[in-house]
């Protein structure tokens, strides 16, 4: 199951497990960035990351792990398989927003926790 929508700038897909979402990578070489959540059906999302990194189709598309908090063992092993970002929840949304644009190389506006000063 896929599900795509537009959110500000940004296209969005959506996949629901590993296995769907590598299968929409390999058929989307297009995808400029990837969000992926370490918790997932079946397989995990360093599993996906791990497999995206064997890809050399995939192997250079940034990806910014988000996971619970207090996971460090995860966080080294999603640095060790060359995840962009690795974003602990809860996150502020804007936070998470200003990570993408950074990583897409966009320019970013106003306080990460999306106060201006």
């Amino acid at each position: 199951m896929r599900l795509e929508f537009e959110r500000g700038p940004y296209r969005v897909s959506v996949t629901h497990d590993a296995e769907a979402g590598l299968r929409f990578l390999r058929e989307h070489l297009d995808v400029d960035l990837v969000l992926l959540d370490v918790n997932m059906p079946a397989r995990s999302g360093l599993d996906l990351l791990e497999d995206m990194r064997q890809d050399p189709r995939l192997r250079s598309v940034p990806v910014v792990m988000l996971t619970a908090a207090g996971q460090s063992t995860t966080a080294e092993r999603a640095e060790a398989l060359g995840a962009a970002a690795f974003v602990t929840k809860p996150f502020s949304p804007r936070k998470l927003l200003r990570q993408v644009a950074t990583l897409l190389g966009e320019p970013v506006d106003g306080d990460p926790d999306g106060e201006r000063s």
